[in-house]
């Protein structure tokens, strides 16, 4: 039996290597982008809080491309 082909056409750059994910606690970071500048931002923070409801320092920080916070966090 063989598998099938799937068509990889319309996948984007940015999505192929993988989900960027944040250097300090290892939570999953979303893509924004405004004025042509992308920053990544943890998934659904809650007023300081990770997706899972962890309090870390950078939940609400931008965060660049391999996932390291971009503003310093107290």
């Amino acid at each position: 039996m063989t598998y099938p082909v799937f068509d990889s056409n319309g996948i984007a750059a940015h999505t192929a290597g993988g989900p960027v994910t944040c250097t300090s606690c290892g939570c999953r970071l979303e893509r924004s982008s405004s004025d042509g500048v992308s920053a990544w931002y943890h998934f659904a923070p809650m007023g300081g809080r990770d997706a899972r409801g962890c309090k870390v320092g950078c939940a609400n920080d931008a965060h660049d491309a391999r996932g390291r916070a971009l503003v310093a966090t107290a």
